[in-house]
C-alpha cells in the first residue's frame, strides 16, 4: 500500500469521523494527515524504519500507528470498524456537489439515502428540498452535482493517473523478459483527464510478464487474463490494460495503442495511399512484406513525414503539417526558468515562504513568484492592506538570504463589477499581479465576460489566472467568452496562465492555438499551496504541449535578465 492508498483511507476516516458528528478537531485531525502524507517527498517505509515518521509535522503518536499498521497490514482496525456505521454507497455521496459529510448524514438519518442512486430519486422526487437547511437551490445544485458526476464517473485526474501508471511501469521493467515497456494511450498523449492506463510491453516470453502485472501490490480484481493482453482492477479504482508484442512489432503497437481513434484512422488512410498497409502489427508492402523500423520515428519516416509527438495525436491538423515538415518543435519541460502563483502560509499555503523559496531554488529555477491572496479571498486568509506591507518586509529579507530571484505579487481577486481588490496604490508596489476570478460563478456570460476583460484593463494586471474557474471532474466553468477574454488580453498585453494543477489545467489545451494566433503569451504556473505542488510544472508543460506550444509562447521560459524588463513593460 503506497502513501497515496493511505492518504485516501486516512481521508475517509476524517469523512466518517465528520458524518458520526465527532469532534471537529479530531475529524480535521485525519482530513490534515491526508494531506501531508499525500504530500510527503520521503519514502514512507524508509520514514517508519528509522523512527522519523511522527517527527512530520502533522503526524502525532496515534496517526502514525494507523499509518505502520496500513504499511505493515494493508488493513486498519479502526477505518473497518467505522465502515461498519455507515452504508457502502454513502462516502460516495461526498463527491456530489452540494453534499459534504455533515448534509450526507442528514440524508442519511432523514430519508434513508444510502449511496449516489437513493440521492439521485430523492431529488427527483423533490423530497430533498423539503428538509430543513436545503431548499430548492440546493435540491436543484444536487441534481446538477449529480449529472456531472454521471458524465465524469469513470475519469481520473491526469496526475493521479499518471502515478499509478509510473509505478506498474517500474514494476515491470526490470522484469529481465521485458525488453522494451511504454505507458499508450491517453496517459502518453496527456489528455487532461484519463479513463483507462494502457501499458505496452515488448518480451520473447510473455508469460512471466503476465504473471507478475497480475500479482501487483494495488490490484484488487483480475478482469482478464490471457497470454498476450491481461486487464486488472486497482484499489484507486483503476482499470489497467497490458498488451505484451515482440519487439520487432513494439513500434507499431506503440504507434496504435497510443492513439488517438482519429489520428489512427488518418495515419493509415495515408499509409493506404502510399500503397502500404499499417496496423499495430506493423507496416506492409503488398499486404504481407514487413517494413521493419526500429522506433515510431522511423515509422514516421517510411510514411514520408516528419515524428509527430504523442500529445499532437488528435486530428487537429497535425497529420498536414507532418507531411509539409511543419511540426512546430514544442516546448520541454527542461525550458522552464521559473514560474509565478505560488501561496504561501501568508494566505491558504501550506509551507512557509522560505520553504517555497528553498524548494524553488532547489528546482534549479533562476525566479520565483509568490502571490497570496488579496483581502476579499477571507476564506483563504486574504492579506489585508496591512498584512500586505508585512509581507513586503519579509520578501525583502528572504531576497538577501537566497541566490534565486524573488518576485513579490498578489493573487488579487476580479470583483463582481471587474474591479481588482486592490486600489492601484497598492498594485503598483508589487511586481506582478494575477487577477482571478473566485466568486459569483453563476453570473450571465455576458456579464462574467465584461467583469474579466475590465479587469485585464488594469495597467497593474501581469497575468490572467485560470480563466475560466472549472475544476476538472467536480466544477464545470463558468460561463465566459473565451474568445473574446483572449483578444483583450492580445491587446493589453496581459498575459494568460496555464494552470498547472491537474484539478484545473485552465486555460483548455484546445485553446492554446487560439491564444497564439492572437499573440497572447502564457505562463504555466503550478498555483503551488505547498512545497510539493511546486512540481506540478512539468504537468503544465504536457497540456502546452498539446496545445502546440513553443518555449516562446510561454513567458516563464525567459531568463531573468528577459523576464524582469517584461514584466515592468506592462506597467509602462
Amino acid at each position: 500500500m503506497d502513501k497515496f492508498a493511505i492518504a485516501t483511507i486516512l481521508e475517509e476516516i476524517g469523512s466518517m469521523l465528520e458524518m458520526k458528528g465527532e469532534n471537529p478537531f479530531k475529524s480535521r485531525a485525519y482530513h490534515n494527515a491526508s494531506r501531508v502524507v499525500a504530500g510527503l517527498n520521503e519514502d514512507l517505509k524508509a520514514l517508519v524504519k528509522e523512527n522519523k515518521l511522527c517527527e512530520i509535522k502533522g503526524l502525532g503518536k496515534s496517526m502514525c500507528g494507523h499509518i505502520e499498521t496500513l504499511l505493515a497490514t494493508g488493513r486498519d482496525p479502526y477505518y473497518e470498524e467505522l465502515q461498519k456505521d455507515f452504508p457502502a454507497g454513502l462516502l460516495e455521496l461526498i463527491r456530489v456537489q452540494g453534499v459534504g459529510p455533515k448534509r450526507a448524514q442528514i440524508l442519511y438519518k432523514k430519508l434513508h439515502i444510502k449511496d449516489v442512486q437513493g440521492l439521485e430519486k430523492a431529488a427527483k422526487e423533490g423530497k430533498i428540498a423539503k428538509l430543513e437547511g436545503f431548499g430548492e437551490k440546493s435540491q436543484e445544485k444536487i441534481l446538477k452535482g449529480l449529472e456531472f458526476l454521471g458524465k465524469h464517473a469513470e475519469f481520473h485526474h491526469y496526475d493521479e493517473a499518471a502515478r499509478v501508471g509510473k509505478t506498474v511501469v517500474e514494476e515491470l521493467r526490470n522484469l529481465p523478459e521485458v525488453q522494451r515497456i511504454s505507458l499508450c494511450g491517453s496517459l502518453r498523449r496527456h489528455k487532461e483527464v484519463i479513463r483507462d492506463i494502457d501499458v505496452l510491453v515488448s518480451s520473447k516470453t510473455p508469460k512471466p510478464v503476465m504473471e507478475r502485472f497480475i500479482k501487483l501490490p494495488n490490484v484488487v480484481e483480475i478482469l482478464g487474463e490471457g497470454d498476450t493482453k491481461s486487464s486488472v482492477l486497482t484499489f484507486e479504482g483503476y482499470q489497467i490494460d497490458l498488451r505484451v508484442v515482440s519487439d520487432a512489432e513494439f513500434p507499431f503497437a506503440l504507434h496504435y495503442f497510443t492513439g488517438s481513434k482519429e489520428h489512427n484512422i488518418l495515419i493509415r488512410h495515408h499509409a493506404i495511399q502510399k500503397g502500404l498497409k499499417l496496423n499495430e502489427y506493423g507496416l506492409f508492402k503488398d499486404e504481407t512484406k514487413k517494413i521493419a523500423c526500429k522506433d515510431e520515428a522511423e515509422l514516421f519516416a517510411k510514411l514520408g513525414m516528419s515524428y509527430i509527438p504523442p500529445e499532437m495525436r488528435e486530428d487537429r491538423g497535425e497529420v498536414e503539417l507532418a507531411l509539409k515538415n511543419k511540426i512546430p518543435e514544442l516546448i520541454e519541460a527542461t525550458d522552464i526558468k521559473g514560474a509565478f502563483h505560488v501561496h504561501s502560509t501568508w494566505s491558504d499555503g501550506k509551507a512557509s515562504l522560505e520553504d517555497m523559496v528553498q524548494k524553488a531554488q532547489d528546482l534549479g529555477w533562476e525566479y520565483v513568484g509568490i502571490s497570496d491572496h488579496s483581502k476579499t479571498a477571507s476564506y483563504a486568509n486574504g492579506l489585508q492592506v496591512e498584512r500586505v506591507q508585512q509581507q513586503a518586509k519579509e520578501i525583502e529579507a528572504l531576497r538577501k538570504k537566497f541566490k534565486i530571484q524573488i518576485f513579490w505579487g498578489s493573487e488579487c481577486d476580479i470583483l463582481a463589477d471587474g474591479a481588482m481588490d486592490y486600489p492601484d496604490d497598492i498594485l503598483e508596489n508589487f511586481d506582478f499581479v494575477i487577477a482571478s476570478v473566485h466568486s459569483r460563478f453563476n453570473m450571465p456570460e455576458a456579464e462574467m465576460t465584461q467583469r474579466i476583460c475590465k479587469a485585464l484593463t488594469n495597467k497593474y494586471v501581469t497575468i490572467l489566472g485560470h480563466m475560466t474557474g472549472r475544476l476538472l471532474l467536480s466544477r464545470e466553468p463558468y460561463a465566459v467568452n473565451q474568445q473574446e477574454v483572449l483578444t483583450v488580453a492580445a491587446g493589453q498585453g496581459v498575459c494568460v496562465e496555464l494552470n498547472a494543477q491537474p484539478h484545473r489545467f485552465d486555460l483548455d489545451w484546445r485553446l492554446l492555438p487560439v491564444a497564439r494566433e492572437k499573440g497572447v503569451k502564457i505562463s504555466i504556473n503550478p498555483d503551488a499551496h505547498s512545497v510539493k505542488q511546486l512540481d506540478l510544472v512539468p504537468f503544465g508543460v504536457g497540456i502546452a504541449r498539446k496545445g502546440w506550444l513553443t518555449k516562446d509562447d510561454v513567458i516563464n521560459t525567459r531568463s531573468l535578465k528577459e523576464i524582469t524588463p517584461w514584466l515592468k513593460k506592462r506597467r509602462t
